[in-house]
């Protein structure tokens, strides 16, 4: 019998996949490629990773399967000859303020049982002991217990186990429970605006939910909430700031003249307000709300090492865990052979164990170029591009043979000098006996593929058909291919007009925060800027953390204080636009999220038909009890909890999926019942609405903006990024833009070169009409349409936060730098 050479895939079916007949080679690096909406993901993700991990899973015993949590079959014909699956998927989720690059990668759960077995303890009395395995055995036998008598002083020396060392467990320090971050209230937000009476609400915190009638308790104690704050007499202002908890009879009028009576309304003063609310909230909006209240900085107690300062004694090889962690991982990797040569011989088998382990975790991510990150840097701080290839970095470690590597853009925040390291990764798997299936755009990752599957032509409904296979060479020279041009350089590479230097800048300057010092930048005006650079360099800082809130501060919300200097240049408004999925759930759909359903309830309200019987604009809605379905509550589709068999998603038997039920479904517009028209795509309604010019409006920005293909009634949480962030741009179009600034962190995530032009032709439309764009980026083709380069570096982490070079994408081409010899080479491939 042959070893098989291919996955089978035959009669595919998920979402917009035309019963796809495909052979898929094994042992091979395979790209997938193809338009936004083409149909690549449900190839690789819903119909490759999920029947691999499906059926892997499905091997398993019926305890660990119901644990685990299963998939449903994929929709598909046959699957043949698949491997069982791991998979990276394109948006890792946003790490809490408890995550660490060291917990996430796991290496500090390591890093602490590597002090906590080859340490070096100080007893109470100041002497060093050195390390033994006599400590080491007393950790494995005593546990918490253990402990030794000071050689020097006969002092008790209490050991410290890898659990101590948890700054998310018993090693928190006490002061900021772990996190670092210590907060403060901000005196000056209580009463903000001393000028204003109480009565006008002066004190912030009285305005909270809860509190909202506090100021009339403080009229019944006595105090004049009529004058300006500030004009009270002291000992006024001193009780509303400090005064006691106090019960006071009160009565309180309403807006319709009645009168509410309290016989034992407590009194809080304005601290009050605020701490007694934090100490009884759990929601987290509240508390969101509440730390408007609170300066956020380093913890007092522990300096933001988030651990119990006693726990610094414990040294390896002259230093402490904190100073381990504050170590870049290049740096921590060279460190560690200095703990063997400080360690006595009869401990090297236990501390090559450890130490093996330790560098099987750093391998991958310096591999990855994150060779700049250090344990102790906050996860939250991480870019999209750090956080997926940690996680990639985390699947690569098991060095398995026989699996199948499903990966969905896996060069989101990659600048191009990273994705050859990328590519090394993805091709050793393959040398490891694996196969590996990437979606991506990148043509270096194209052109570094064993085979080439390109799916479309189009995307949605003109989608999902296999268009080309074979290698990279045979996918360029292919006629109706769509990425050919790019690969060749026959496509053309500037979309946009060239526009003159303008007379405004906009600006910052960031005194010390990460890796920018007395860094100081400016943007045109009503032009396209990029901020481009090395991973790691600072430009998330420098946006994100500098000059976004620093544009948007008000009284209450000041400017950060590592902001010193901000040149505004007559930006009025910022429009912050992500890649984060749209909506929360399955109820959020494109005529939702826009004002396109809005529109047709009221069309359909309007109906003769809806008149007779009384049906308002609620009865148009799935998502209330008037319209909705009774069966699914108006999401269309009914989970079954099969016992041990995987939990199945079925569309909704009553309504077929139509989220209405049978009487709303019954009033028709033009022979349309509403659900009708929801299952059109923009392209399809363009015609079907064109004498409503409300509904039309928004449907040809749709269309404008390349998303034609998407169904009205499609839900946005399972849109691609560069999808959602078109989609949140639709309410700024056609309308004036001046002062107005939009700021996108990697737009070109998910986009097919073609799919890159037509949101160019989107920030065009956007400058036209007033505004100004800036992006981070790492696309060159974004960086050779824009008007402006900041180009950040020269590398990451400590060796970046400076200017490489700025001005014109030529100009930046000419200069030195990682980013300047990508773009010279994109530019000249293009004849550009």
């Amino acid at each position: 019998m042959s070893i098989p050479t291919h996955i089978s895939v035959r009669g595919a079916q998920v979402n917009n996949l035309k019963h796809l007949d495909v052979d898929i080679p094994l042992h091979q690096l395979v790209a997938i490629t193809g338009r936004s909406g083409s149909g690549k993901s449900s190839l690789a993700m819903g119909v490759l990773y999920a029947e691999g991990m499906r059926r892997y899973v499905s091997a398993l015993s019926t305890y660990t399967r119901r644990r685990l949590g299963q998939a449903g079959h994929a929709k598909v014909d046959k699957v043949e000859h698949i491997p069982s699956a791991i998979a990276l998927r394109q948006r890792p989720a946003v790490p809490g303020i408890r995550s660490t690059v060291g917990t996430m990668t796991e290496a500090f759960n390591v890093l602490r049982l590597l002090f906590s077995r080859l340490g070096s303890p100080r007893c109470p009395n100041g002497h060093q002991l050195p390390p033994t395995l006599a400590i080491a055995h007393l950790m494995d036998t005593k546990g918490a217990d253990a402990q030794l008598t000071c050689p020097s002083c006969g002092a008790v020396v209490p050991l410290f186990g890898a659990e101590s060392f948890a700054f998310n467990s018993v090693g928190a320090c006490p002061t900021c429970d772990g996190t670092g971050q210590a907060k403060t209230l901000a005196v000056e937000r209580l009463i903000p605006d001393p000028t204003k009476t109480i009565r006008a609400g002066a004190v912030a915190s009285w305005r909270l939910p809860g509190r909202n009638f506090m100021h009339i308790v403080a009229q019944y104690a006595g105090i004049d909430i009529d004058t300006p704050f500030q004009d009270l007499p002291k000992a006024q202002q001193a009780f509303v700031w400090h005064g006691p908890k106090q019960t006071y009879a009160i009565n309180i009028p309403s807006k319709t003249g009645k009168i509410f009576h309290m016989d034992n309304a407590v009194y809080e003063n304005a601290y009050n307000a605020v701490t007694d609310s934090m100490a009884t909230t759990t929601n987290e909006r509240a508390i969101a709300r509440l730390n408007r209240f609170y300066e956020f900085g380093v913890c007092p107690t522990c300096h933001g090492i988030r651990l119990k300062p006693e726990l610094l004694s414990q040294l390896v090889a002259g230093k402490n865990i904190a100073q381990v962690s504050a170590l870049s991982l290049a740096d921590l990797k060279t460190w560690l052979p200095a703990v063997m040569a400080w360690l006595p011989q009869d401990m090297h088998a236990l501390a090559h164990d450890i130490i093996r382990e330790l560098t099987q975790i750093l391998a991958p991510l310096i591999a990855l170029g994150l060779s700049y990150l250090s344990l102790d840097r906050a996860g939250a701080s991480l870019s999209t591009g750090e956080l997926q290839r940690i996680q990639l970095a985390r699947t690569l470690r098991t060095e398995t043979t026989g699996v199948l590597y499903v990966l969905d853009e896996p060069s989101i925040g990659l600048h191009p000098a990273n994705v050859q390291g990328l590519i090394d990764v993805m091709q050793g798997l393959v040398a490891q006996g694996n196969s590996v299936v990437v979606v991506d755009h990148d043509t270096a990752i194209i052109q570094a593929a064993d085979t080439v599957l390109e799916i479309g032509p189009g995307a949605g409904e003109t989608g999902g058909r296999l268009l080309n296979i074979g290698t990279p060479a045979q996918i360029a020279a292919a006629k109706q291919s769509l990425i050919g041009p790019f690969l060749t350089g026959a496509a053309q590479l500037r979309v946009r007009p060239s526009l003159p230097d303008p007379a405004k800048t906009f600006g910052v300057t960031v005194n010390d925060r990460f890796n920018l010092h007395n860094l100081t930048v400016h943007f045109p005006i009503n032009r396209f800027s990029v901020v481009s650079g090395f991973s790691g360099a600072g430009k998330s800082t420098l946006v994100f953390d500098a000059l976004v809130p620093a544009l948007t501060a008000t009284k209450n919300h000041p400017a950060p204080n590592y902001v010193s200097a901000l040149q505004r240049g007559g930006i009025r408004r910022v429009v912050a636009i992500d890649a984060s999925p749209v909506g929360k759930n399955v109820r959020s759909t494109v005529a939702t999220y826009t004002d396109i359903l809005d529109h047709l309830r009221a069309l359909f309200a309007a109906l003769p038909q809806s008149r007779a019987r009384g049906y308002t604009a609620s009865h148009f809605s799935y998502n209330v009890k008037q319209g909705a379905c009774p069966t699914c509550g108006g999401t269309g589709t009914i989970g079954l909890d099969i016992q041990y068999l995987p939990d199945m998603q079925e569309i909704c038997p009553t309504c077929g999926g139509k989220r209405y039920n049978p009487e709303v479904l019954a009033i028709q517009w033009h022979g349309q019942s509403i659900a009708d028209l929801l299952a059109l795509s923009v392209d399809a309604a363009l015609s079907v609405f064109a004498n409503e010019p409300a509904i039309l409006s928004t449907l040809q920005t749709l269309h404008d903006m390349g998303l034609g293909y998407l169904h009205l009634g499609e839900s946005t949480p399972a849109l691609s990024g560069g999808e959602a962030q078109r989609l949140r741009l639709t309410s700024h179009m056609g309308r004036t833009q001046k002062g107005t600034l939009f700021v996108f962190d990697e737009p070109s995530v998910g986009l097919h070169p073609l799919d890159v032009q037509v949101l160019l032709q989107v920030f065009q439309r956007l400058i036209d009409n007033g505004g100004t764009v800036l992006a981070i980026e790492h696309d060159l083709d974004m960086l050779a349409n824009a008007d402006y380069l900041l180009d950040l570096g020269p590398e990451g982490g400590d060796f970046g936060g400076q200017i490489v070079a700025l001005g014109t994408p030529t100009a930046v081409a000419s200069a030195s730098g990682h980013t300047a010899a990508f773009l010279r080479a994109h530019l000249a491939h293009f004849h550009a």
